[in-house]
């Protein structure tokens, strides 16, 4: 799949983050519809009224329910180009712990379960499109820390899903690609404000983030599909 943004449909998950919202408006401003979804209204609804994205509460921790929304983004639209899926999560300690395992309990639904539901759900009517399936991971995934334990097992967990999501695109000869964009970090306006003279070395801003994700349907698929693509130094 190679092209405009101009008539794709593209589902985004987390809408009512710092980056979703970047990316709901980055894929608006190109033409597509987006189907966007959160699990907090007051930020969905703020993500899509200024560009006039569609919005639905979902709870992407129910997979019948996200299976519906799914289902239903593709009935009413007739296809679905691309999953923008960035539901995230944070925790961290000083040590390998027995709070870590708190962390997981956290940080496994989140990361990894809505990940899971997601692609599940759209899995067909992107092998169908040739559609992106895309999902954000850490720069730590491959580098974990005693104290990032959970975080980097959670975020490798989900990279591995998606790798094998992108194996089934090539075993059903679809032109779908699902892709891996690895951050150390994301930065937006709000944390510049808060701290002026911070350096944020490395970080990635989710204005960039939202411009390397709608470029996505405008690369070959074999240069995507299974492929980490580092958005900052690789180590």
């Amino acid at each position: 799949m190679t092209g405009t943004l101009a008539g794709r449909v593209v589902a985004v998950t987390g809408a009512g983050g710092p980056a979703g919202r970047a990316v709901v408006r980055r894929l608006a401003e190109g033409g597509a519809t987006v189907a966007a979804a959160d699990a907090d209204q007051a930020r969905l609804d703020e993500a899509v009224a200024a560009v006039g994205a569609e919005g639905r509460m979902v709870d992407l921790l129910d997979a019948d329910a996200t299976r519906d929304w799914i289902d239903d983004v593709v009935a009413r639209h007739g296809r679905l180009d691309g999953v923008v899926h960035l539901v995230g999560g944070w925790r961290g300690g000083k040590g390998l712990t027995a709070e870590a395992l708190e962390h997981w309990a956290v940080l496994e639904p989140l990361l990894v379960r809505t990940l899971q539901h997601t692609s599940l759900a759209a899995q067909s009517a992107l092998v169908e499109s040739g559609g992106r399936f895309v999902v954000v991971s850490a720069a730590g995934a491959g580098a974990p820390t005693a104290g990032n334990a959970a975080y980097a097992a959670a975020k490798a967990a989900a990279e591995a899903w998606t790798l094998a999501l992108a194996h089934a695109f090539g075993r059903a000869g679809a032109d779908a690609a699902a892709t891996i964009l690895v951050v150390k970090a994301l930065l937006d306006d709000a944390m510049r404000d808060a701290r002026p003279d911070a350096a944020f070395d490395g970080y990635t801003h989710v204005d960039d983030l939202a411009a390397t994700i709608t470029g996505l349907w405008d690369r070959p698929t074999a240069e995507l599909n299974g492929e980490r693509l580092w958005l900052t130094p690789q180590p």
